[in-house]
């Protein structure tokens, strides 16, 4: 329950990582069934920046989504951005890769900039490590300070929602980390569940390593997690993946995924075929991308021949189209869970 309301679980959240998701205006997003839009902290502190946006009525009214929204909280970035950012105690600084301007993130900035956007679930500043090997030497010091980072974002929020009635204040997600390292994996998620955060999410997972890898990682967590409380597993939106997930406690996705593959061609089939609509295979072939699909790009019978068309004379309407439908994939595994799979 979000303060906008009832959301069924599991279900997929589009990446709005600006405020929008490309190509894609707010009603198309919702005839996908998408309830749950995700953007970013970082992203949205560099431009406009919250006050701007505060100012402009708020995250909802200024990106014209009115159902619940996620804000990641820039964790991610200090492992996307890894050659222009330096990592303390304190925080975090990076440079801004447009002006070179040094911005410093604190667990405690992250939260107020979060709750100045107007964010529904708010998510705790993470030290996320990738898999090279002088990021899995740092893995332990970095749980460490994730852990440590957490109770400062919880301290912070308590503070600035102190006398907020509960219906009516966000929601808080801690993060768990560890890598590829069980033993890690475990003490984190058991932190993480042992702090009075509203949600728990499983980070770290889908930065490169193998489906094996991300799979076992989750069978060991699944009988470990708190059933009371949603569990996000973040960045991940591949329908084998989600299937695999929702069958091990996972209730909450996101990913980039199936609309920058959707803007380059790729759509999903029957049976989760990936096909690439600019193969010239396609060049005269008059079927929907799958057939029995509700999307809108479906059920209103745009041929494969003729997204392939608009892929190679360079029309945006292809990747909004495959967007559509591929969002709608996701979204149909999730209702089907929900249905009782």
């Amino acid at each position: 329950m979000t303060r906008r309301g009832l959301v069924k679980t599991p279900f997929f959240m589009p990446v709005g990582t600006h405020g929008a998701v490309k190509g894609l205006n707010p009603e198309q997003v919702v005839s996908t069934g998408a309830e749950v839009l995700l953007c970013n902290t970082y992203h949205l502190h560099l431009s406009p920046g919250e006050h701007a946006i505060k100012k402009l009525g708020g995250l909802h009214r200024f990106s014209g989504w009115e159902g619940p929204i996620l804000t990641d909280s820039g964790g991610f970035q200090i492992f996307s951005l890894s050659k222009i950012r330096k990592i303390s105690e304190e925080g975090v600084e990076f440079q801004d890769p447009k002006t070179g301007d040094k911005i410093f993130l604190t667990p405690e900035k992250s939260i107020q900039i979060q709750l100045q956007l107007g964010s529904d679930i708010i998510m705790a500043l993470d030290d996320l490590t990738g898999l090279a090997p002088t990021e899995r030497v740092r893995a332990a010091e970095a749980l460490g300070r994730t852990h440590r980072w957490l109770e400062r974002c919880a301290g912070e929020f308590k503070k600035q929602t102190q006398g907020t009635p509960a219906g009516n204040r966000p929601l808080l997600f801690g993060i768990a980390q560890g890598g590829l390292n069980k033993h890690l994996r475990q003490r984190s998620l058991e932190f993480v569940q042992s702090q009075g955060v509203d949600g728990i999410a499983i980070g770290g997972l889908s930065v490169g390593e193998s489906r094996e890898e991300m799979h076992t990682m989750l069978r060991l967590l699944a009988p470990l997690n708190d059933r009371t409380r949603p569990c996000y597993l973040m960045g991940v939106g591949d329908p084998v993946d989600m299937r695999f997930a929702i069958e091990h406690g996972i209730d909450m996705f996101d990913c980039v995924l199936p609309t920058r593959n959707g803007r380059h061609g790729m759509v999903w089939g029957a049976k989760d075929k990936r096909m690439i609509l600019t193969n010239n295979t396609y060049k005269t072939d008059n079927k929907v991308i799958q057939t029995g699909c509700d999307c809108y790009t479906c059920a209103q019978g745009f041929s494969r021949a003729y997204m392939r068309q608009l892929f190679k004379t360079n029309n945006s309407l292809g990747g909004n189209l495959t967007s559509i439908h591929n969002l709608r994939y996701l979204q149909r595994i999730c209702e089907q869970y929900q249905n009782g799979g």
